[in-house]
């Protein structure tokens, strides 16, 4: 069958390389982030919380957006959402439970590269699941909280909301999960808009099952699974071999294609797709 109607094969070969290079970039970029956080983190730990205190007081408060908040939710008891397993209910696995291969997927809520992959692979891995090809295993860390350059709460609070939407469906968490990693609603790494609950309850309004739920909204607003989203952080941090997110792994193989830098993260239903038939030979 010709291949002349897929997406690769319409775009130039110009085009291809420029956005394999922009990709690239994104992802070295929030890698050397990542690095560069846990390196220097001692040296900056008092002029950061200096500096991270500054700025909490200059942005009106509210929600959940100063880490006393997050203090005192650690001391909070553990409320797990419904659809999670796991002593904590830290295992988010969305799909056939009988899905014999499992596609682990490692994010951040804030991070960039985790927007565009949702943006562009999201509807494949959705279809995937559909058909029983793989379940996917939903692995969050809140790193880029604990960025001295970026330093906020929205990658906890939106795991947070997140937990919120897993207690209403597997199919709602997918759904809000997709709709705040869309190009409309994902703020930039440097912004943290998801630390604000009013920020997150106005993308729900966008997800069916969550639009109005009045449940939803309150476990949002109370920071009912505050404590849960510690935990979940908790156990992406154990993830010694992960160093950077969007990470990805089949059956707890990294899964990676080469590109003009090396090997990284299939970007493009072109690079994911291959990449996945061949681990699931």
């Amino acid at each position: 069958m010709s291949k002349r109607n897929t997406w690769e094969n319409k775009q130039s070969a110009r085009e291809r390389l420029r956005a394999e290079r922009e990709q690239q970039a994104k992802r070295e970029k929030a890698r050397r982030q990542f690095v560069v956080a846990g390196a220097v983190v001692g040296v900056l730990a008092i002029a950061g919380g200096i500096a991270y205190g500054v700025s909490r007081m200059s942005d009106g408060g509210g929600d959940k957006s100063t880490s006393a908040a997050w203090q005192a939710a650690a001391k909070q008891t553990l409320v797990k959402p419904a659809n999670t397993a796991g002593d904590n209910g830290t295992e988010i696995v969305i799909g056939k439970k009988d899905a014999q291969h499992t596609l682990e997927v490692y994010q951040d809520m804030r991070c960039p590269i985790c927007s565009v992959f949702e943006q562009n692979v999201g509807d494949t891995i959705d279809k995937d699941v559909k058909d029983g090809k793989y379940k996917v295993s939903y692995r969050i860390g809140t790193f880029l909280d604990r960025n001295p350059q970026i330093a906020g709460t929205g990658s906890k609070n939106a795991l947070s909301a997140l937990g919120a939407a897993l207690n209403v469906s597997p199919e709602a968490f997918s759904a809000y999960n997709k709709a705040l990693y869309s190009k409309a609603n994902h703020p930039e790494e440097t912004k943290d808009d998801f630390s604000k609950d009013d920020a997150l309850l106005k993308v729900a309004q966008q997800v069916p099952a969550l639009k109005g739920n009045a449940e939803f909204e309150k476990n949002v607003k109370d920071g009912t699974f505050d404590k849960w989203a510690l935990e979940v952080s908790d156990t992406f941090d154990k993830a010694k071999d992960v160093t950077g997110t969007p990470t990805l792994k089949i059956d707890g193989k990294k899964l990676q294609v080469e590109t003009a830098n090396g090997k990284g993260v299939p970007m493009t239903p072109q690079q994911f797709a291959p990449a996945v038939a061949e681990h699931l030979k």
